[in-house]
């Protein structure tokens, strides 16, 4: 097999930086699966901002769908899909929030607009029309003036932990490569290949 992975990061990272060059559109999107206290899946994008050794971070509405199965469950799956690089990274672990500094740091980074819209949006509630939105954005918009935005406590960002990230590569007729790596007790990672 031709993909050599040691460290599931350094392979992620060249992986993900050549998607920044050739990727159309939003090579950082990643399709984040959650459960919720019914039992039923939830899949939708969220754009990744960070990763390190410790895992994979993206931000939210700590109180939309996703943040309030996030917290209940402690457990995702994330899933990248370059289609032009005709590659796939899949990962499963447990989830954190991540530190108030870290969040104030990467909120403060946002464009302005897209800070007014944190505080704006009651992610993932019903709204009577798009008009109730954009009220709530002027009313925002007015609170805070030119000054500082802060970090809404609501709003923060939540880290994915690896315990398995699988390496998908397409070949001709179907006969892909998946490698798969599983963290063992001792943190370091058990390799596998699977079939296509």
């Amino acid at each position: 097999m031709s993909l050599i992975v040691d460290n599931p990061f350094t392979v992620f990272k060249a992986w993900l930086q050549e998607a920044i060059e050739k990727e159309p559109n939003d090579p950082n999107a990643v399709a984040l699966a959650t459960v919720g206290q019914d039992g039923m899946p939830s899949l939708r994008m969220v754009l990744l901002k960070g990763f390190d050794e410790h895992g994979f971070v993206f931000y939210t509405n700590l109180n939309s769908q996703k943040g309030r199965e996030l917290t209940a469950n402690g457990k995702a799956a994330l899933c990248f899909h370059w289609k032009s690089l005709q590659r796939q990274v899949r990962i499963q672990g447990h989830v954190s929030l991540v530190g108030d500094d870290e969040a104030d740091a990467y909120f403060k980074s946002r464009a302005r607009d897209s800070r007014i819209g944190a505080w704006a949006s009651r992610q993932s509630e019903p709204m009577e029309g798009r008009w109730e939105l954009e009220k709530r954005v002027a009313s925002y918009a007015l609170k805070f003036g030119i000054g500082e935005i802060p970090r809404p406590d609501f709003w923060g960002g939540f880290r994915v932990a690896p315990e398995r990230i699988e390496f998908w590569k397409a070949h001709p007729f179907r006969l892909h490569e998946r490698l798969v790596l599983t963290r063992d007790a001792d943190g370091g990672w058990k390799r596998e290949v699977l079939y296509p």
